[in-house]
């Protein structure tokens, strides 16, 4: 039985000064116990075992003996949680505090219910509430590594990672998040151990993080350089091509792409990954299997079979790059085109999509104060490593202040010019903003220039609007057909420095997304939007920049 650590107190008999940062709390010096292995207790057992229904009939148990107790209620919120019980937890949580406002181990309980119900500006409060009560609780430091990176501080968030990693070395969440701090060899080992052993994790993450450990011992045995830009030109002007529903409409914008010297048009999407294809292009490209993996999105039919292979040769407008990942879908088209790209692939570019004149613009990103020089910005696929998420590579514990390696992870930097953008969020590829609906509070959407139209769920859209059943219209993206589609009345979209005013939105559930992201997203920025618009995105810092004049360019029909 892996032994197991998670908001209790069990210590080892020494301890460890660390210097500790978070949040916006000032350093502190603390003491800091470091938490031993222990033998689970039954309900800690059955969650490592991903029997949440029985974890969580186990901590009910155990807390009508003892009700409110901190551990044991953060506990089942946890359970809560990864059943998808969102509002189960924040009730449990919010209850305890009541009784027991100065807990440590419930204030943080209440940051990742923050978190997970996407209102993350509020738990970086109370993470910094958290950290005041106890300096030591590595489930705080967990979280606020979290918040950091949603927000572009990875460098600030590695530390925190090292940090909860080395007050709790045992506990299965800190070690799933250190592990990727690790290079290649040592994450090998360290995810073939977690893997071997109880997580708590549920089966679909089991399994992707077993095609993720294949890939990873593919890439050892037979490694890629990092995909490089092999061109003279740092600075590109790529026009759009048009992507037709039928002769004469325009279903999305594209781009036209050379995969070693064989054409195909990918679709331009902002809530894609990388570079994803159909097997019948990657045939004609010559692209071999390198490891298999799944690919998921909008959709009720589940995840598909695809796999990762390596193009030696891409060509976008003027500039080329060699060596660089692509996921193939095995069966099927995607999206009904040729594939997607990503704009994440260009997250070493500042970027901007100019729909009113048609073209991706592609630049140099402002430079950091302390950059090196001649540094060349590349195509950001999964056979890369991200430099701002890249490790730092130390086994210490201390987050004191120093200059970070030459390769990253870095913090956000927010250039002169670039002081007025708006900061969004980051997970992934994912870029996330908050948008109020009618002038209610804040919610978070995904920007998608994949997205058909500008959609909700249909539980935000019951908090402002009337919401009715809808048979016909169809829904589908990379997982298949949506099974339910509804539509809403009038709702007015408020995010950035934009108000859209949308009749009959698109609303659908989007649970699986919302449980792969670890943080409820109410629906989407679409093209219908964003079409309209020339828009600015700097991956690297998490910054983007809205720009519409209604006196330009193209609007999609609704």
């Amino acid at each position: 039985m892996l032994g197991f650590s998670s908001w209790g107190s069990r210590y080892f008999a020494f301890s460890i000064m660390l210097a500790l940062y978070g949040g916006g709390i000032p350093a502190v010096a603390a003491t800091c116990k470091v938490i031993s292995a222990h033998q689970p207790s039954d309900a800690e057992a059955a969650f490592l075992r991903s029997d949440y229904d029985q974890a969580v009939v186990l901590y009910q148990a155990q807390l009508e003996q003892k009700p409110n107790d901190p551990t044991l209620t953060a506990g089942l919120a946890e359970v809560f949680l990864r059943q998808q019980k969102v509002a189960e937890a924040d009730d449990l949580v919010e209850k305890a505090l009541k009784q027991n406002p100065q807990s440590a181990i419930l204030m943080t309980a209440l940051g990742e219910v923050q978190y997970r119900t996407g209102t993350p500006w509020l738990a970086v409060a109370t993470v910094d509430a958290s950290t005041n009560l106890d300096p030591c609780n590595p489930q705080t430091r967990l979280l606020s590594a979290r918040i950091l990176q949603l927000n572009s501080y990875y460098a600030a968030a590695a530390k925190e990672i090292s940090t909860a990693h080395a007050l709790d070395p045992h506990n299965p969440r800190i070690r799933s998040r250190w592990l990727d701090t690790l290079p290649i060899e040592k994450r090998i080992i360290e995810l073939e151990a977690y893997l071997a052993s109880a997580n708590g994790e549920d089966p679909e993450a089991n399994r992707s993080l077993h095609f993720y450990l294949n890939y990873l011992k593919q890439q050892a045995i037979e490694p890629h350089k990092a995909c490089r830009l092999v061109s003279n030109t740092e600075t590109a002007s790529i026009p759009f091509v048009s992507l037709l529903r039928d002769a004469t409409h325009i279903r999305a914008f594209g781009l036209d792409v050379k995969l070693n010297d064989h054409d195909a048009q990918l679709q331009i999407d902002t809530g894609a990954s990388g570079l994803l294809i159909s097997r019948s292009v990657a045939d004609h490209a010559g692209l071999k299997q390198f490891s298999r993996t799944e690919v998921g999105g909008i959709g009720s039919q589940g995840n598909k079979a695809a796999y990762t292979t390596f193009a030696d040769d891409i060509k976008i407008g003027s500039l080329e790059f060699k060596d660089c990942a692509v996921e193939v879908v095995d069966k099927g088209k995607v999206a009904d085109s040729d594939g997607l790209i990503g704009m994440d692939v260009f997250s070493r570019f500042l970027v901007t999509l100019d729909y009113p004149m048609r073209k991706l613009l592609l630049a140099p990103l402002p430079p950091r104060p302390d950059d090196a020089i001649g540094l060349k910005p590349t195509l950001e696929t999964r056979g890369n490593t991200n430099e701002d998420e890249a490790p730092d590579n130390t086994d210490t514990a201390s987050t004191s202040p120093a200059k970070p390696p030459a390769h990253g992870p870095y913090d956000r930097y927010i250039a002169p010019e670039m002081k007025d953008w708006t900061r969004v969020y980051r997970i992934g590829h994912d870029l996330l903003l908050p948008a109020s609906l009618n002038n209610s509070q804040p919610k978070i959407f995904i920007v998608d220039t994949g997205a058909f139209s500008t959609t909700v769920t249909p539980e935000v859209a019951r908090e402002v609007t009337k919401v009715h059943s809808e048979d016909n219209i169809i829904v589908h993206g990379v997982s298949g057909k949506v099974d339910k589609v509804y539509t809403a009345d009038s709702i007015t979209f408020k995010f950035a420095n934009i108000a859209q005013r949308v009749d009959g939105v698109v609303a659908f559930a989007t649970p699986s997304l919302s449980r792969n992201l670890d943080m409820e997203v109410a629906g989407f920025i679409g093209i219908t939007a964003l079409g309209q618009m020339t828009i600015s995105i700097d991956y690297r810092d998490g910054l983007m920049k809205f720009a519409y004049d209604a006196n330009r360019g193209f609007r999609f029909p609704q």
